[in-house]
This record gives C-alpha cells, sequence and structure tokens, in this order.
C-alpha cells in the first residue's frame, strides 16, 4: 500500500552520501520512530532556512542539494524531509496548497506551497507536517492529532488546500527548478488540480 511512498526518486534522493550521514545523526539522538520524525521535521524546519526568508538566490533543486545549499524553497525542503523519512523506511508524501504571493489580497497572483505527508504505522494514519521554516508570521508545529500547517486557508482569495498525497514532487515544480537561474524568480501560474 505505502510502497511507492518509500522509493528513491530524483528530487527525494535519499541514497545520497550527505543524506545518509544526517539519517545516521537523526536516528543517534532519538529513541522512537516518532522521536526520529519529530527530529528529522524540527531539522529541516528550523536549521534550513527557507531561501526566500534569506534573500538567497542558490536554487537547490533536490533533497540532497537542499542539504549541501543549507537553504531551499518549502518544495525541496518537502523532497529533504521525504527522503530523511523514506531513507528509515517511514512512508512520506507531498501535499500542495495554493496561496496568495501578497499576505492581505490576491493582487500578486498565486504560488504552490508544499508540505509533507507522513505515515504513523503506530497509529495507522497519515498526518501533515509543514516544513517550511518559521518566522514572525508563520508558524508550523509537529503535532500527530491536530494539523499545524505554516499557512491557514483564506479561501476568500481563492485559496486551495488540496489536501492530496503525492509519492513524489510534481514534474512542473520539478521542471521550473530545473530552469531557474535565482530562486527569487520562481514563480507557478497553475493550480494543482
Amino acid at each position: 500500500m505505502n510502497e511507492e511512498y518509500l522509493i528513491e526518486t530524483k528530487v527525494i534522493d535519499y541514497n545520497d552520501s550527505l543524506i545518509q550521514e544526517k539519517v545516521r545523526e537523526l536516528k543517534e539522538k532519538s529513541d522512537s520512530t516518532i522521536d526520529y520524525i519529530r527530529n528529522a521535521y524540527e531539522f529541516v524546519r528550523d536549521e534550513i532556512p527557507h531561501s526566500w526568508d534569506i534573500r538567497s538566490e542558490i536554487v537547490s533543486r533536490k533533497a540532497s542539494e537542499v542539504l549541501k545549499n543549507k537553504t531551499g524553497i518549502c518544495w525541496t525542503k518537502s523532497c529533504l524531509l521525504a527522503a530523511l523519512l523514506r531513507a528509515n523506511g517511514i512512508p512520506s508524501g507531498i501535499s500542495y496548497q495554493l496561496l496568495t504571493r501578497a499576505d492581505e489580497d490576491d493582487s500578486e497572483g498565486y504560488i504552490i506551497h508544499a508540505l509533507n505527508t507522513i505515515y504513523i504505522e503506530e497509529q495507522d494514519k497519515w498526518i501533515r507536517l509543514d516544513a517550511r521554516g518559521n518566522k514572525e508570521t508563520v508558524h508550523a508545529d509537529f503535532n500527530l492529532e491536530k494539523e499545524g500547517l505554516a499557512f491557514p486557508i483564506r479561501e476568500q482569495y481563492g485559496e486551495v488546500d488540496y489536501r492530496d498525497n503525492n509519492p513524489d514532487l510534481d514534474e512542473r515544480l520539478v521542471e521550473i527548478l530545473e530552469n531557474a537561474n535565482s530562486i527569487l524568480e520562481v514563480t507557478t501560474d497553475f493550480g494543482m488540480e
């Protein structure tokens, strides 16, 4: 049932030596599978800054590059968290939201936001976690019972929470990253329907 959420892909490249090293480090400081998930999530959320937050132009195109470059956007930070989990046998996927680029309205258009789905075997359920990275106006939490995502959906602005579960990063997003010279120029003009 969950096999497709365990495979290595081009962008969820968990056999990379840097990722394997981080997996070993996270395992050493974890007492259980849940503790490992929390540690991996908090590492990606708190120790890998979102590229837009630090105004970095570096384009991290896959999980291993996020770890190497120490920065990424939500699309590839989600790939890194999925890689850290899959490398430890924990099924993980990617879910999307369509969000406005402006804080107070839809005047600047929309962007696709990515977060993770994670299968919790002990509870036989999927949860969603958002490792985008916290800042003054964004706060996401680790919670097995109630979602603590970075962005509440504002339907009045046309935002959408797809509540989907995909085994890999959408090919359209992969292509955008492959063609980008600066991450600060990345945008989307489509939804995930």
